[in-house]
């Protein structure tokens, strides 16, 4: 049920607002650029990586609250960016003062919602005009927003993994070739397919099949991206099928294991709230060993829609969705969580190195 808006702050010292679309308002002070913008209001329970998570390509149409009291105390650094133009829509500490917890609280129980961030140094809002906006915006069910934040041509990538006494390193020497789709990769995925010995190759989310056959690609990635992966998947999944026919070596993250699954014949869900954080056991169903995984995604794949060649490899010890899928002859595999971190643990970075040992098997071969 939508609540009536109240039209005036609270205190006339209040400069920001937080509109949801059931008539929910979160007032606060503003800092930043004036304006207001729309999108899904959803939480990331990190302690740590505020700037690789705000400059993720994955939160395109995305508002961020973080539910960490000490977010933004350290700064900003050049080396921790994971794309040059952050994707998101807003973030709630752009509004201080407000009450996460309760607006964490609000999340989980009725699901993310829609909303408008509205900043104005004088304290005056249309209250109802920002409720219509927020009522109005459609959603991320349905939308496609890799087109929106994937590269818009193809580069070739070197750089590796950052270390404490090197700073990023260069690959020199590749033993294989990956071309990697980019529907909205990090920059860290790049960076450890490359420390893996991969001279990546990176084409845009629409990219045609042909394209990616002409670079003869000893393997291809498909990345991870934001929005609805039914939506980018009705240009993207054509690619796909002819790609699972070729016999190379596939490995997805986030959206690109989404659309691994719907090539195959599965099917996607919107969640409640979605997964975002750094935190997250997973569990491989193929060793028993669970990892604490870096997560961000509101889409879900349907674990029953899954054909009887497609297995599920890893799951989610939160809520038993599915984490991971493999299938049975083909080297083929994905996983929902974000092995690279950039925020998170390391648990994960076997997955990048099990990739390039299926593409020296296939070589081999």
């Amino acid at each position: 049920m939508t609540k009536s808006v109240p039209t005036t702050p609270p205190a006339s010292d209040i400069t920001a607002a937080l509109v949801l679309a059931d008539g929910t308002v979160f007032w606060g002070y503003g800092f930043g650029r004036e304006g207001d913008t729309v999108g899904e209001v959803c939480f990331n329970t990190s302690i740590t990586g505020y700037q690789e998570i705000l400059t993720d390509p994955s939160y395109a149409g995305q508002i961020i609250t973080f539910t960490f009291p000490h977010i933004g105390n350290v700064g900003t650094n050049d080396e921790d960016l994971e794309t040059q133009i952050p994707a998101a829509r807003g973030l709630v500490i752009g509004i201080c003062g407000i009450d996460t917890r309760k607006l964490t609280r609000h999340i989980r129980e009725n699901g993310a919602p829609n909303g408008v961030i509205a900043y104005n140094r004088d304290g005056k809002f249309d209250m109802p005009a920002l409720l219509k906006q927020a009522q109005g915006w459609p959603g991320l069910e349905g939308m496609d927003l890799a087109k929106e934040v994937t590269r818009g041509g193809e580069i070739t990538w070197t750089a590796t993994r950052w270390t404490i006494k090197d700073g990023y390193g260069e690959l020199t020497n590749p033993k294989a070739h990956v071309v990697a789709v980019d529907y909205g990769a990090k920059d860290n995925i790049l960076r450890c397919l490359s420390a893996t010995g991969a001279k990546v190759t990176v084409v845009p989310a629409t990219v045609s099949y042909e394209d990616i056959m002409a670079h003869k690609p000893d393997g291809v990635f498909l990345s991870n991206g934001p929005g609805d992966p039914a939506a980018t998947g009705e240009y993207a999944l054509p690619v796909i099928h002819k790609l699972i026919t070729t016999g190379l070596p596939i490995f997805g993250i986030c959206l690109g294991h989404q659309l691994l699954a719907l090539a195959f014949g599965g099917k996607t869900y919107k969640m409640h709230q979605g997964h975002r954080g750094a935190n997250h056991p997973v569990q491989d169903l193929r060793s028993g060993k669970v990892e604490i995984t870096s997560m961000n995604h509101g889409f879900s794949v349907d674990a029953s829609s899954l054909p009887g060649d497609v297995k599920i490899s890893h799951v989610s010890l939160f809520d038993k969705t599915v984490c991971g899928i493999e299938h049975t002859t083909k080297p083929i595999f994905s996983v929902q969580q974000h092995p690279e971190a950039s925020p998170g643990p390391q648990d994960s970075f076997y997955l990048f190195e099990q990739f390039m040992d299926m593409i020296q098997k296939s070589k081999a071969a």
